[in-house]
């Protein structure tokens, strides 16, 4: 088995001014292995990649590569590349106005002695070896995210590299893309490439990986081979404590019966520009549901709908049981209804204002601009809400995109939080955060349904929606299909839903 290692990291530490980043931390990557790395944000996944890329030197301990027999410092990302250590990122860092073989050769050789006939047939041969779904005279640009994915990691495995880091790869893909990735990480894998696949989707890792490493604020959880380690047990290593039980907490909150409970909103015949089938909705005081369907089923244009940001064609809505017309997000903000969008960064937050900013921008619409909070007042509610919700921020006045992803997220669960509301629609609050945050919304979310706030969830994750709703409506081809309660709401019984097949035992 040793000769079958293809890197080796023994006792890895940096630190930073007042930050010990990495403490005394072992990895080792097989050939032909996938091996996840798993943390929370600052658990120093990124500081060890770092590190091993040459991004950042090590402050003491071994790395040493297949084939090279020394103890090595790599000192630059282009050393890193000539070892044969390649990384991928989830923003594609090629060029998109180049040619899928310009992508793959360029940076190699100077440009007045390169045959491009040559290399362009070299591209096809090596596009065709590794099945990627592409020609290699297509601008780059005009591919799918996947596609473009998959051409960086080609034009890695070209370079041959030894060992190939995914960071993130799949965050923006849908599940065709995702499963055309996974074919060519498998592939890889029959050719001796050691993989290491740093992704937030836990369902992602059990598919597709060999091994995973636990990292946590900056130390070795451990190593463990996929079946040795349940997903329940990997959070709780990530997490350094006990998961509390969310299906206990949601169980609690079920026991409440919803059908005593109020209307809190109710729509009838609803339809959109956006291409949505009308179809009927309602919600209770305290009730927590959710839309699922596939990537395009109409999800996220649904609960657009319900706020207003979508224009209704048409349909009758009530709220609190009497009519209400809304059709613009201000009129469902006046009813109590918050949302919180799909992309954060395009919809929901404004990067270059601050947290506090941020968190009082709604709560400042429903006033009028033209009456604003004093400054003491802004800080007084930013201050409860970054200590309520744990936001990891400088102070109140940092710009908001300088948080990370999750506390952004809780910047935008503050703003409308802020706002008292009755009835709160989330659309993918947790897509492209860690671990711990993922749990600590999902909890926040039974928490305010249990102090009578309705909230409508989705997730691309079915088991976080198993995990959150008491009821699931579900969508395919832009309108509702079935709904699910109780004992049928089960991963199969969601996929035939969709599917549109019947299901034996449910």
């Amino acid at each position: 088995m040793k000769n079958d290692i293809v890197l080796s990291m023994r006792g890895i530490c940096k630190t930073f001014p007042s930050v010990r980043a990495l403490y005394n931390v072992d990895f080792t990557l097989c050939k032909g292995e996938i091996h996840a790395l798993m943390g929370e944000n600052g658990a120093g996944k990124s500081t060890l990649i770092k590190v091993l890329t040459g991004v950042y030197q090590k402050d003491s301990g071994q790395i040493s590569i297949a084939g090279v027999n020394k103890d090595i410092t790599i000192k630059s990302p282009q050393e890193a590349q000539n070892l044969g250590i390649s990384t991928v990122y989830q923003e594609i860092t090629l060029c998109p106005n180049l040619t899928v073989a310009e992508n793959i050769f360029i940076g190699r050789g100077k440009y007045h002695f390169v045959n491009w006939r040559s290399r362009e047939k070299k591209a096809t041969e090596i596009l065709s070896r590794l099945n990627i779904p592409t020609s290699a005279t297509r601008q780059l640009g005009t591919c799918s995210l996947a596609v473009q994915q998959m051409v960086a990691i080609a034009r890695a495995v070209d370079m041959e590299c030894k060992v190939l880091i995914l960071d993130e790869p799949t965050s923006s893909l849908d599940e065709k893309e995702v499963a055309l990735l996974f074919s060519l990480m498998r592939d890889l894998k029959l050719r001796g490439v050691g993989i290491i696949f740093i992704t937030h989707f836990l369902e992602q890792v059990y598919e597709i990986c060999d091994k995973i490493t636990v990292l946590r604020s900056g130390e070795l959880i451990g190593e463990y081979k996929i079946n040795d380690l349940p997903r329940v047990q990997l959070i709780s290593k990530m997490l350094g404590k006990d998961l509390d039980d969310i299906s206990e907490l949601k169980n609690r909150k079920l026991s409440q019966t919803m059908k005593d409970a109020p209307l809190v909103y109710e729509a009838k015949g609803l339809s959109s520009a956006e291409g949505i089938k009308p179809f009927d909705f309602l919600i209770h005081k305290g009730e927590v549901n959710g839309f699922t369907g596939l990537l395009g089923s109409g999800r996220s244009e649904s609960v657009r709908a319900i706020f207003g940001a979508d224009r209704i064609t048409c349909g009758e809505v009530r709220v609190n049981e009497k009519n209400a017309k809304i059709s613009k997000p201000k009129d469902a903000m006046k009813f109590g209804i918050g949302y919180l969008p799909e992309d954060r960064k395009q919809d929901g937050i404004i990067e270059d204002l601050s947290v506090r900013e941020n968190i009082i921008l709604a709560l400042q619409v429903m006033k009028g601009f033209f009456r604003p909070f004093s400054k003491s007042e802004a800080e007084t509610f930013a201050d409860k809400y970054i200590k309520l919700l744990g936001i990891k921020t400088a102070s109140r006045d940092t710009p908001i995109k300088s948080l990370s992803g999750g506390n952004q997220q809780k910047v935008i669960l503050a703003r409308w939080l802020l706002t008292n509301p009755q009835y709160l629609l989330l659309d993918e609050p947790t897509r492209g955060i860690d671990i711990g945050t993922k749990v600590e919304i999902q909890k926040l979310v039974l928490k305010l349904a249990a102090e009578g706030v309705s909230v409508t969830f989705i997730s691309s994750e079915i088991e976080e929606m198993l995990n959150t709703c008491s009821r699931l409506i579900v969508m395919r081809d832009r309108k509702i299909v079935g709904e699910l309660k109780g004992e049928e709401m089960t991963q199969a019984k969601i996929m035939h839903t969709i599917a549109g097949e019947a299901t034996q035992n449910g």
